[in-house]
């Protein structure tokens, strides 16, 4: 027998910018970015751009042509913006992969080339899919718009699209050339969508720093309404966090089973499918915690005050902890969503592996969960609804 095996090392920078008006004409953030601290050569640029983020801002196409024409000597827009429906239903299939793919052959983009996605985290994972399968990986630039994307998925490295009925079924690791947050792109969102981003925030503390945490305390009436200031400060710092465990964890790409960062999305990815995408991905993470904590807490593993507390933050924060979904059952009685669990574990590659809490600002990884203590969770999530209720109809 003869064998060769050599270890091969390959490093990814990646960088995370903050900004406002990132298209303003005196803003020089990106040139600078996309020619890379002062390269020579001219480089082609293709813009994918999120449906209602164009809606919403219907002159943005025009700022984004504008800008581009301002620095035409070195970076060229081969098309104006491709506008591309967001949303889950963007990640429903590869209909707007191939979509790109063919924009990136009718203009030539090569891999000096950028592709930049401008747009919530589903966007962003389809367009991600698209640059990284393109000539094996065309420079990805992400812009990400709303409060999930920038503090959480916007700056990973994954990128997906839906198959089978699963979420992410279809897709790459691939860190992208850089992320540009623009603050500004946040005052277009609707109230739901700036709170659907806090509950990665609240995920991160939970499991990582307890100091993030009780800032979020402290913090949680400006950000129930979305005082600027304070949004800001939990978007850089949960965007902090999640490179720093990337790019610490020793596992980047996930090769191993342990997935810290999915704290509360074994539950949340598959309230998202049972409702049809109705629930939101931020709505659904907030209810898959809310049943981590508990399980953590029944389990032994959290006390009841710190348990108290994670379920509290959610609450003030605007966070519903329960849904209808959790109740579907199958002929034999049992929650639908613990279905999740089966296909977490084959996410995971057979073993399964769960973050639950042992203190506020420390997970623990488990390989097995208790279903009755995970159907009991279920019931004190829909009685402590049903006692919010009485309180918020006998005060009007």
């Amino acid at each position: 027998m003869f064998s060769i095996e050599r270890t091969i090392r390959v490093g990814f920078p990646l960088r995370v910018y903050f900004t406002r008006n990132v298209f303003a004409p005196t803003n020089t953030l990106l040139r600078e970015v996309l020619l890379n601290g002062g390269s020579q050569r001219s480089h082609k640029v293709m813009v994918v751009l999120d449906e209602s983020l164009a809606q919403a801002r219907p002159e943005l196409g025009a700022e984004i042509e504008g800008w581009f024409r301002l620095h035409a000597e070195r970076l060229s827009l081969v098309c104006p913006p491709v506008v591309i429906e967001g949303g889950e239903r963007t990640k429903n299939s590869l209909v707007h992969v191939s979509e790109i793919h063919s924009h990136v052959d009718r203009y030539h983009i090569d891999r000096h080339s950028y592709l930049i996605g401008i747009g919530g985290g589903a966007l962003l994972d389809m367009a991600g899919l698209a640059a990284a399968t393109a000539h094996r990986g065309v420079r990805h630039v992400r812009l990400p718009t709303t409060t999930l994307s920038q503090a959480d998925s916007g700056v990973g490295v994954k990128n997906g699209v839906n198959a089978f009925g699963k979420k992410n079924f279809v897709g790459t690791f691939a860190p992208p050339y850089a992320v540009v947050n623009d603050f500004e792109m946040l005052n277009s969102l609707s109230d739901r969508d700036k709170r659907g981003g806090m509950v990665e925030a609240v995920k991160i503390a939970l499991i990582r720093d307890r100091e993030f945490f009780e800032s979020i305390e402290s913090n949680a009436q400006k950000l129930r309404v979305f005082e600027p200031a304070a949004m800001e400060l939990l978007i850089q710092r949960c965007a902090e966090l999640h490179l720093n465990h990337i790019a610490t964890s020793g596992d980047p790409f996930e090769s191993g089973s342990a997935r810290p960062l999915d704290f509360g999305h074994w539950a949340a990815h598959k309230l998202e499918q049972l409702s049809d995408y109705k629930i939101r991905h931020g709505e659904a993470v907030a209810i898959g915690i809310a049943l981590d904590v508990i399980y953590s807490r029944e389990t032994g593993l959290l006390d009841a005050t710190s348990a108290e507390r994670a379920l509290r933050l959610l609450e003030v924060l605007g966070f519903e902890l329960f849904t209808n979904e959790l109740l579907h059952t199958d002929p034999t009685n049992t929650p639908l969503v613990l279905n999740g669990l089966e296909e977490f574990r084959e996410h995971l590659g057979g073993e399964l592996a769960v973050t639950l809490l042992q203190a506020i600002g420390r997970g623990v990884e488990v390989h097995e969960m208790n279903t009755a203590k995970v159907a009991a969770a279920i019931r004190e999530l829909h009685e402590r609804q049903a006692a919010r209720a009485k309180i918020v109809s006998a005060f009007g």
